[in-house]
């Protein structure tokens, strides 16, 4: 199984932005199941918040979700968003960061034989050979010792 790069992409930019002094902003589509932010402050489905460590507290980057508690006109409020939920990550000042997209769902899958073509590895060795049977499909791969 294969493990998303969303989250150690976003923790990387995030110490990046830091490092050079910009201030890293999310952007957090707001209609993704599981995503807790104040309704009142979306604006067409999506929310950006500043997560520097002046704007927020207990910021925690997971591999499945970000959660960090902030301030909206005085009021506290806990924010948790899933990864998928995470749009973009960039800098106010200059607007450099990252912008995700979707990821494949690669848990459960399996390719079908109709997606691999097998290969004819009896001849591998012989590889001015690449006649193969009809009955057999051509494989672009081959086997190099």
């Amino acid at each position: 199984m294969s493990t998303s790069s969303r989250p150690y992409l976003l923790r990387a930019i995030y110490e990046w932005l830091l490092d050079n002094n910009l201030t890293p902003h999310i952007v957090i589509a707001t209609d993704m199941p599981g995503v807790e932010v104040p309704s009142s402050q979306t604006e067409q489905g999506q929310l950006v918040l500043n997560i520097s460590p002046d704007a927020c507290r207990d910021l925690i980057m997971g591999n499945q979700e970000v959660t960090f508690g902030t301030r909206f006109s005085g009021t506290p409020r806990q924010i948790r968003s899933p990864l998928n939920a995470i749009m973009a990550i960039y800098a106010r000042e200059n607007g450099q960061g990252m912008v995700f997209g979707q990821e494949p769902q690669l848990e459960g899958l399996e390719p079908s034989s109709a997606e691999v073509p097998e290969a004819d590895l009896t001849k591998a060795s012989d590889t001015k050979s690449t006649k193969q049977s009809s009955s057999k499909k051509v494989s672009h791969l081959r086997i190099v010792k």
